[in-house]
């Protein structure tokens, strides 16, 4: 999303002022804090990685049983 934020320079403006009022414009505007906040938002899964993290699970899940079944893995904690 592109917006335009113009500013103009006064007769007698200073180039700090101008930079002031421009920073202003932009900050009440509220593009920034749109551009922080989707810069940390995560997209949603798609169906696919879903379902490819759901059977690697359950791959995962069904070999540790077997293993545990054969006593290769301890159940329990240490001691």
């Amino acid at each position: 999303m592109i917006t335009l934020i113009e500013v103009k320079k006064g007769n007698n403006e200073s180039n700090a002022s101008l930079l002031r009022r421009f920073s202003r414009r932009v900050k009440s505007s509220g593009y920034v804090n749109q551009a922080k906040s989707r810069k940390y938002s995560e997209r949603p899964k798609s169906d696919l990685k879903k379902k490819r993290e759901a059977l690697k699970r359950i791959t995962k899940r069904e070999l540790y049983e077997k293993l545990k079944k054969l006593g290769k893995i301890r159940d329990g904690f240490r001691k």
